[in-house]
């Protein structure tokens, strides 16, 4: 039989003398990587549909690189993260490409939100109501920024704060957006980006950009997909929430109030005479403070039938339509007077259209529900289902789709996937994590703690979690499931810290950005980090600053979600198992992703420490370990302890 001249090139390419191994410092051949990119280049081949899990280690990112790039074409490829897409970019699309020596013409893309616009920067310079002097420094800071940068890629400034209030102020939406009407258009950063991303041959994106740009088409991105050859979804187990989001509708008071602001801000710009128009926004303004008013701040996420049973809060909804009627009709005399009216005239007919949708809740495919923040309320409407809306796309013009992460499957079974993205006929799979996972970790089942849904559950794991933490000598995550638990288990921990006389810095998420917490934690070496779900994936802690994960409860999703509540109860209805054909695949992939916080590369080790006796007193529970890397398993605490001093031994030989 004749070799496969694809494969014997590849394993040329990923061999121990390859252009791989040449290029990227500490490069190890793996024959799980090798595999993957012979599956993903023949999907490409093909133009078929991969789904490829890939243990952590397997080095999927080079794996699905390299076929694509040496098959050539246009390629599109899209991560869960911007901080994942700025890693791909700079690091390791360049590093590959080099290595094969091809003259690839790149380009990074992100959402408008991240680009500096010149006209709302300007605007809002001259406007001079800023709330803080922060805020004037940040905007300023900006100012010096765009007058220097080549992208307006605000994550090239990080003196000013992801999260600042000035970056609303100097950044567009695709609302107050005005495109080729804007006086800036032909310096704007944003289309910029687009035209590089038209030009070159592999693009990168995020999952939120490709969704909102590529499938929804908002964005006039339209044009790259049609002539794309190649789709890449990395960390595709995120997909299904992102497109459960774009693909239903949402209202925010927050979009309500920036349309006020931005109605008062143009009309004085473009109709000065037309007072009417910000006495309008004056209404909306309250009617959507009003509206939040109307929401108690106890109910964080509630079904919309809940709260329409509360009297002042259909009054509130009510006025708040009548409101964005107002403003409307308004806006429809004023809108022949600028652009910039026009433009809040568009938006208001758009939000005004939800806003009545909404009310109605005519459309049984879409679950209605409120969403209540500290200053702010949104009205979501969300589909039951997205993989109808999701297998169209597939349906379109010939291309290759590879959905590639190391959590798609439950035990290698990837039915659950499929049907949420309606990859029906897709190939699928999956390849183990090349690391020694039973040499270099251990999965520790605490004895006699009690229930996970018992008021001192809480207290039981930060009391079993304590010795462990002196034998790991901190270098520990503890995640919890709910923000309540993981504050209480802060609290505990450093009161049993200080009476201990425990020198372990005590970290608590939300003290910081995520960047900044984690690069304090490996640099403190010794650090504990309380967290919640926002650290359970897209964390990467290499080396000895990380040797210990402790999740407090297995993380299924809470059953008073809304929209996990109307999914489970059509499944009831069509006859299927909400628990083993949702509620469990779902629980496998979020456990599987806390997991692979611990052991990074080849020479960590560590202990994963789950605290809920739901693993062990419930038939499902071996389903979930077994769906775990193949660490050992104990319920021993001088087990784990022996681990501990044994590594500490053989990192002081």
């Amino acid at each position: 039989m004749n070799p496969d001249p694809v494969r014997t090139d590849l394993e040329r390419i990923f061999g121990p003398e390859g252009p791989l191994a040449r290029a990227i410092p500490g490069y190890t051949p793996r024959p799980q990587q090798i595999d993957m990119a012979a599956r993903v280049a023949q999907a490409i081949a093909e133009q078929g549909c991969l789904i490829a899990e890939a243990g952590t280690g397997t080095g999927k990112t080079v794996a699905y690189l390299v076929p694509a790039l040496l098959h050539g074409g246009k390629v599109i490829v899209s991560t869960g993260t911007k901080t994942l897409q700025d890693q791909l970019f700079h690091r390791d699309l360049p590093a590959v490409r080099d290595a094969l020596g091809l003259p690839v013409i790149t380009a990074l893309l992100k959402g408008r939100a991240n680009y500096v616009c010149r006209h709302h920067l300007k605007r809002n310079l001259a406007d001079g109501r800023l709330s803080t002097r922060e805020d004037v420094r940040d905007l300023q800071a900006i100012a010096r920024f765009a007058r220097q940068t080549h992208t307006g890629d605000k994550a090239q400034l990080p003196n000013v704060r992801e999260d600042a209030p000035a970056w609303a102020l100097a950044t567009s939406t695709r609302e107050n957006c005005l495109g080729t009407k804007c006086g800036d258009y032909n310096d704007c950063f944003v289309m910029k980006a687009r035209r590089e991303a038209l030009e070159a041959e592999v693009v990168v994106v995020n999952h939120h950009l490709f969704f909102a740009d590529v499938m929804l088409k908002d964005e006039g991105m339209a044009e790259l997909l049609p002539a794309c050859n190649t789709v890449i979804l990395d960390e595709a187990h995120q997909l299904p929430d992102v497109a459960t989001l774009f693909f239903g509708t949402t209202v925010s008071t927050g979009q309500l109030l920036e349309l006020a602001r931005d109605v008062v801000a143009d009309s004085i710009a473009e109709a000065p005479d037309m007072r009417e128009l910000q006495d309008a926004a004056r209404r909306l303004d309250r009617a959507a403070r009003d509206l939040r008013l109307a929401v108690p701040m106890k109910e964080n996420r509630a079904p919309a039938e809940t709260l329409l049973r509360e009297t002042a809060f259909r009054q509130a909804l009510d006025d708040l339509a009548e409101a964005c009627r107002g403003a409307l009709n308004v806006l429809k005399i004023a809108e022949e007077r600028g652009e910039g009216l026009k433009n809040c005239a568009a938006r208001a007919a758009e939000i005004l259209e939800h806003v009545d949708a909404w009310r109605a809740g005519d459309d049984a495919a879409l679950v209605r529900w409120v969403e209540a923040y500290t200053q702010a309320v949104a009205l979501h409407a969300t589909p039951l289902v997205v993989a109808d809306q999701f297998r169209r796309q597939l349906e379109g013009r010939s291309r290759a789709w590879i959905f590639t992460s190391a959590t798609l499957s439950m035990n290698g079974n990837f039915d659950h996937y499929r049907m949420q993205m309606g990859l029906d006929d897709a190939d699928a799979a999956t390849w183990e994590s090349p690391f020694d996972y039973p040499a270099n970790g251990i999965i520790y089942l605490p004895l006699e703690l009690p229930e996970p849904n018992s008021a001192e559950h809480t207290e039981a794991v930060v009391r079993a979690a304590l010795p462990v933490l002196k034998a790991s000598g901190g270098r520990a995550f503890l995640l919890f499931t709910t923000l309540r638990a993981m504050r209480l288990a802060h609290s505990l921990l450093a009161e049993h810290f200080k009476r201990e006389g425990l020198a372990f810095p005590l970290l608590l998420q939300g003290e910081g950005t995520r960047s900044e917490l984690l690069e304090r934690f490996r640099q403190l070496g010794n650090a504990v980090l309380v967290a919640s779900s926002s650290f359970w994936e897209g964390v990467d802690v290499r080396g000895e600053a990380l040797s210990l994960v402790v999740i407090d409860k297995l993380p299924f999703a809470p059953p008073d979600d809304p929209v996990m509540q109307a999914r489970l109860n059509a499944l009831r209805r069509e006859g299927g198992n909400p628990f083993m054909d949702y509620q469990l695949p779902q629980a496998a992939i979020a456990l599987k992703q806390g997991a692979g916080r611990l052991i990074r590369d080849e020479r960590d080790r560590g202990v994963l420490m789950i605290c809920d006796p739901r693993l062990v007193s419930k038939g499902y529970g071996k389903t979930l370990v077994d769906s775990l890397p193949a660490m050992r398993r104990t319920r021993s605490l001088p087990v784990v302890e022996r681990f501990y001093a044994a590594a500490a031994d053989a990192a002081a030989a």
